[in-house]
């Protein structure tokens, strides 16, 4: 049975990739036809009692691999959201979703802060595949993963907190704060004493630096020593344990760095697909449908009510996060493993005790909500994505010098979505300090260009000093990945037709500085004005591609353009002109508009509503 649970997940995992869809959303199918109600392969006594230990150990090992993931100097740039996401959401979503299953479910006020606790988790288990087919800015994917670990944390030792203290032996709630800042706190303790451990063992002479498997598995021991250690001590504090070493590793200076992240994402991979398949297929559809219209109405609630709620919190005032942006964390919110295993898990202590109506309620709001969010905001969160337009045009731009940085400040001003790769360490950190995405490697390395998804890129830019190796990658881009849009920095004028030769749209260094000075000196005040593009006007160039527009005269058209906005430029067959009220546009002529900047945006929108 195990050997079908983790053969089928792999498999759902190469499907999922084909068509850009969410995995947990196969996890989920997979496990409901392998359960009870379908082919009754997978119930709850085929694990029997190792069950909470299989589900404890995976669960340690996905926390820890997405703290380690995340940086400090990425949680920095989304700071804010990222704390308001943990604390005012986190308590909107918990006092909301406790009040909600009282006043549509009727359950006691235990069973309903119990079920409020639960619901708090996203994690990264249905965050990360969604982040894997969503291309978003760095910002939005640090504060959804920030949540994800943070939540899973607090809401574990606080769902097992309320049980205990005030669901079972009802000590009120100075004892519930009390237990959950113990259990917090053994939790922390035992991850900052693996994290020393593994670190002096790590630095010693006892690992070599080039042991790339040595240093993987000890680094996988750091996230399960960590959460038994916890565990033996106080129950869910292990995974208080597993992300405090996770993300105290992951931002120390460790040596073969890339490759543990990889055995680390490796290994999650396999521990996910079969612990959500095994939990999917643990969901009691006689509870959830028992429970009622109650249930769609705390499920909408949910959903439509207090994620957007906390969300719009979160971000309020924060300008960094446009508006699209703050829709899809409002939109995408699904819950993961630790609601379900936990929910498990206490509704089997329930029923045994006798309250078989309090456990049943616990399992139908929780698989509940799981099944919903997981169905709906992970299963179409490449629609929602692209109807937000919250990936924007993916640029790659090789060279995080000072061209780079000027370059990708420029494009990512117009909402572009722009990856720096850089060799140098030094320069790489240095641009993530500005707040770019950095992918450290060689620019013209083929497993690089693959790493930063050149697939998905619609234009690619190199700004090093070097020709060389600004050739090499045009070249690579181009012959190998099929990069239709590829510019390059040309620092030799001599060396500007080998990159027209190959159709690099080369530019001359010498040539562009040159034409910089005498903008200055005749045009200043455009060339200020086009200094500043992105903060209030913009400049933008269209193909045109709407037949209702297409054969009508700029005079025509004049209605359809936003106020501060014009047609500056008509380009047809490889010629430029500057429009009178008597031209007309055709089919695949590129028009540039010059205006405000929500005007330019609304005028493209119009003028190319098709690609």
């Amino acid at each position: 049975m195990i050997a079908v649970i983790l053969v089928s997940g792999l498999a759902v995992q190469l499907l999922a990739h084909r068509l850009r869809v969410p995995s947990v959303i196969f996890y989920l199918a997979i496990g409901v036809v392998l359960g009870p109600e379908v082919l009754g392969l997978v119930t709850l006594e085929t694990f029997g009692e190792g069950l909470e230990i299989i589900v404890g150990l995976s669960v340690a090992i996905i926390v820890f691999e997405g703290a380690f993931a995340l940086r400090f100097d990425r949680i920095r740039r989304a700071s804010t959201v990222s704390l308001r996401l943990v604390t005012v959401s986190a308590v909107v979503m918990f006092v909301g979703t406790a009040a909600a299953v009282r006043v549509f479910t009727g359950g006691e006020w235990e069973i309903a802060l119990l079920v409020g606790a639960l619901l708090v988790a996203t994690g990264p288990t249905v965050i990360t595949p969604i982040l894997n087919v969503v291309r978003v800015r760095d910002h939005v994917a640090t504060a959804l993963e920030t949540e994800g670990i943070v939540n899973d944390v607090t809401a574990a030792i606080v769902a097992v907190v309320i049980f205990e203290t005030l669901l079972l032996d009802d000590l009120g709630v100075p004892a519930t704060v009390l237990s959950f800042l113990q259990r917090f706190g053994v939790g922390v303790a035992a991850g900052l004493l693996a994290t020393a451990i593994i670190y002096l063992l790590l630095d010693s002479d006892i690992v070599p630096e080039r042991d790339v498997q040595a240093s993987q598995f000890l680094v996988l021991a750091a996230a399960i020593g960590s959460f038994a250690a916890a565990e033996a001590v106080a129950a869910e504090a292990g995974i208080a344990a597993a992300a405090t070493s996770g993300i105290l590793l992951g931002n120390l200076d460790l040596d073969n760095r890339e490759e543990i992240e990889r055995f680390a994402q490796n290994t999650t991979l396999i521990v996910l697909s079969f612990v959500f398949i095994s939990l999917a297929a643990l969901i009691d559809v006689a509870a959830i449908a028992g429970l009622g219209v109650g249930v769609i109405a705390l499920v909408l609630v949910i959903m439509f009510v207090l994620r957007p709620l906390g969300a719009l919190l979160a971000t309020l005032g924060v300008e960094r996060f446009t508006r699209p942006e703050r829709l899809f964390i409002a939109s995408v919110g699904p819950r993961g493993i630790i609601p379900a295993s936990v929910a498990t898990l206490f509704a089997i202590e329930l029923e045994l005790a006798g309250s078989v109506a309090a456990g049943e309620l616990l399992v139908g709001t929780v698989f509940a909500v799981i099944f919903a969010t997981v169905l709906v905001e992970a299963g179409f969160a490449r629609q929602i994505g692209e109807f937000l337009g919250v990936s924007p045009m993916r640029t790659i731009i090789i060279g995080g010098g000072r061209v780079g940085q000027a370059l990708a400040t420029r494009l990512e001003n117009r909402g572009e979505y722009v990856v720096v790769v850089e060799t140098d360490p030094d320069v790489a950190e240095r641009a993530r300090a500005e707040g770019f995405t950095v992918y450290e490697g060689d620019g013209s390395d083929t497993e690089t260009l693959r790493a930063v998804d050149i697939d998905d890129a619609k234009r690619f830019i190199t700004t090093t000093a070097d020709d060389d190796i600004n050739l090499l990658a045009c070249q690579l881009a181009i012959t190998k990945f099929d990069v239709e849009s590829v510019y390059s920095r040309v620092n030799d004028p001599d060396n500007v037709d080998a990159f027209d030769s190959i159709g690099v749209t080369g530019i001359d260094a010498t040539t562009a500085t040159a034409a910089a000075i005498d903008d200055e000196i005749e045009r200043p005040a455009l060339t200020h004005w086009m200094n500043e593009l992105g903060d209030s006007h913009d400049v933008q160039e269209v193909e045109v591609t709407s037949r209702e527009l297409a054969g009508k005269s700029i005079r025509d058209l004049n209605s359809r353009i936003p106020d501060g906005t014009f047609v500056a430029v008509i380009s047809r067959d490889g010629e430029n002109r500057v429009p009178s009220a008597d031209s007309v546009l055709e089919i695949g002529d590129h028009v540039t508009f010059i205006g405000n900047t929500d005007g330019v945006r609304r005028a493209m929108e119009r003028f190319h509503p098709h690609d």
